[in-house]
């Protein structure tokens, strides 16, 4: 038998300091509590309150009883030759799916997660909950103690401070410029920490740190963290890495083990046990692809495509099906991009007239059958659209600083791109277009365009595919008619994404997505201190004391009323800088598939969201 031992005693004054050392230690945590009184949330909205209750079952375009089994190979064009996103060397060549617009967060989670449905909106994910103040000075999060990585290993609150740090210190520009904005980071619990920001004036902030990429620690060496690798990241998501295949093949393998897989934000999502995405040349080679079976989703953005060339046998048999999804959210941009750091694109009237000349009516007819609709502005077929709409006067307060960088046709609302009659050389237009040259110094001399020094009016446009150099020839064609040099220069995909990270172009062809709620990766697509970082995705150059300001506006906007005010002012300052040659849209997503793969009835109002759909081959 053991003799149990008195604990020993201690003395009333080593009890009183070993007392005072626990109360100093708790002393954060209870102030915190105390001092807030903000309760704890399942989730947080940048406008309003969220939609879904604290008890939601799963997303709404979501199946929760979805089969989960099978495989599911997806194609994309070009290449890559990297595995970390979330540097600038390998930012835009990374293996897609590994956190991803189209495909989900295979590999990488965040704190929260976005309803797709609502604005923007962010539920507990990595956080099981989460607290700010309505002032956005702060914002807390409270880790679900069953958080994993998929070596087994606990996420903490080391993990999460680790990840804004190295994120600041060594990831692409908008991470840096972001997480720069980060006063501290605290540890306020085992599980709980809270981020302190300068003040609440940008009110979109505290949302996009619940946003961010969680990488772990554990398997990160922060000296080699900014170059590219080839080394499959560890992370909390559904997916592991099964192989890698550098610039043609990149194979994931759902987890059994994933710690979320029954959460209500994950209900019904990354059914597939593997998912494959191919990579192609060229959209040819892929759709050649996708007729043989060897890729089951094709998204289609080609209307030649769509109506003529989807008639194979399997489309008859009714083996592959054709889906048009209407969206609830803005068209986005399309268009040629001007590179304004280069001197022959840094006069507005030029791009202006240059962007009249882009004949969208002979272009569409000739080449797209007709189905694409003209883009004007950048949040198009949406409430945030300033086009048909007369500036109110919210928008011409934010606007009257800046007077001259605003187009008065646009702040009236009547400014529409340029509508030609069809015929590919419509001289109204041309004669329009001539004279605002010659506002700016042109003249035509012998059918060269020439300057106030004589030197040709000259620029290259960078494409990097086929479908791209069809469109760049069109538009080329449509210059050349008053005397404009266009030269299109074709490189393959691995150039062409250095060239534009080095904003190494005259003029480059660019697509910006938008939500409905748009905010800080606006300063990284528009603002001045983007103009200058490489890697940034201020194409354009942009240097705007207007669309700077209106950044701003947007993200300290309190109330619905001011944020759309906001963006509308947004719109009509960069319709006016005439940065882009908008170019057009679809109405609706299009998407072809074989039917081995299905879908549930529910689609999101952003369209398909390919981690809801499942094999016909799985079990429910």
């Amino acid at each position: 038998m053991t003799e149990m031992k008195p604990a020993p005693i201690l003395s009333l004054a080593r009890l009183s300091a070993v007392l005072a050392a626990a109360v100093l230690a708790l002393a954060p945590l209870a102030g915190v509590a105390e001092e807030t009184g903000v309760p704890w949330s399942h989730g947080i909205a940048m406008h309003g309150e969220p939609a879904l209750p604290a008890d939601f079952l799963h997303l709404p375009y979501a199946d929760p009883d979805a089969p989960r089994g099978g495989t599911v190979t997806h194609g994309v064009q070009g290449s890559f030759d990297s595995l970390n996103q979330f540097i600038v060397q390998g930012g835009t060549t990374t293996a897609r799916g590994i956190r991803d617009t189209d495909f989900g967060a295979l590999v990488i989670e965040s704190l929260l997660e976005r309803n797709l449905d609502e604005p923007f909106t962010l539920y507990g994910l990595l956080a099981e909950s989460v607290r700010m103040p309505e002032t956005r000075e702060w914002i807390e999060f409270r880790l679900n103690d069953k958080a994993r990585f998929s070596d087994g290993t606990p996420v903490t609150v080391e993990d999460v401070i680790f990840s804004f740090e190295i994120l600041r210190d060594k990831g692409r520009p908008h991470f840096r410029a972001r997480y720069a904005r980060i006063a501290s980071m605290e540890k306020t619990g085992e599980r709980s920490l809270r981020f302190t920001f300068d003040d609440g004036a940008d009110r979109e902030l505290p949302l996009l740190v619940g946003m961010s990429p969680i990488l772990a620690k554990h398997t990160i060496d922060p000296e080699t963290f900014d170059r590219s690798t080839l080394v499959p990241p560890i992370g909390s998501g559904p997916y592991v890495i099964d192989s890698v295949d550098p610039g043609t093949r990149i194979v994931y393998r759902r987890d059994p083990d994933y710690w979320a897989k029954e959460l209500p934000i994950r209900r019904g999502l990354y059914n597939f046990d593997r998912l494959s995405i191919e990579y192609y040349r060229d959209e040819n080679t892929l759709f050649e692809a996708f007729k043989k079976g060897l890729v089951q989703v094709l998204p289609v953005a080609d209307p030649a495509r769509w109506t003529t060339s989807l008639d194979f046998p399997a489309v008859t048999s009714g083996k592959v099906v054709k889906e048009s999804f209407r969206l609830g959210t803005p068209a986005g941009m399309f268009g040629f991009v001007f590179n304004t750091r280069r001197p022959v694109m840094s006069d507005v009237r030029v791009r202006r007239a240059l962007a009249m000349l882009f004949d969208f009516e002979w272009v569409n007819r000739t080449l797209y059958h007709g189905l694409y609709a003209r883009t004007g502005g950048y949040f198009d077929n949406s409430v945030l659209s300033s086009l048909g709409r007369p500036a109110s006067e919210t928008e011409r307060a934010l606007l009257a600083p800046f007077a001259d960088e605003i187009a008065p046709d646009v702040l009236a609302g009547t400014w529409q791109p340029t509508e030609a009659d069809g015929s590919g050389r419509d001289r109204k237009v041309l004669r329009a277009a001539v004279e605002l040259l010659g506002e700016a110094g042109y003249r035509i001399d012998g059918g060269v365009l020439r300057g106030p020094g004589g030197a040709a009016l000259s620029f290259e446009i960078l494409v990097a595919s086929q479908d791209q150099e069809r469109l760049a020839i069109a538009y080329q064609r449509a210059l050349k008619l008053v005397g404009v040099d266009a030269r299109i220069r074709s490189v393959d995909s691995a150039q062409y994404q250095r060239r534009r990270q080095t904003f190494d172009y005259d003029v480059v062809l660019n697509t910006w997505l938008v939500s409905l709620s748009p905010g800080n990766e606006q300063r990284y697509r528009w603002g001045s201190e983007a103009a200058g970082q490489e890697g940034s995705f201020n194409y354009a150059g942009v240097k705007s004391p207007a669309v700077d300001a209106m950044i701003d506006a947007m993200l300290a906007a309190r109330e619905a009323e001011d944020f759309t005010a906001a963006v509308r002012a947004f719109d009509r300052a960069l319709i006016s800088g005439a940065y882009v040659v908008p170019l057009f849209h679809l109405p609706e997503k299009w998407v072809a598939r074989w039917t081995a793969i299905d879908r549930p009835e529910v689609q999101s109002i952003t369209g398909p969201r390919f981690e809801t759909w499942w094999s016909t081959a799985a079990r429910r």
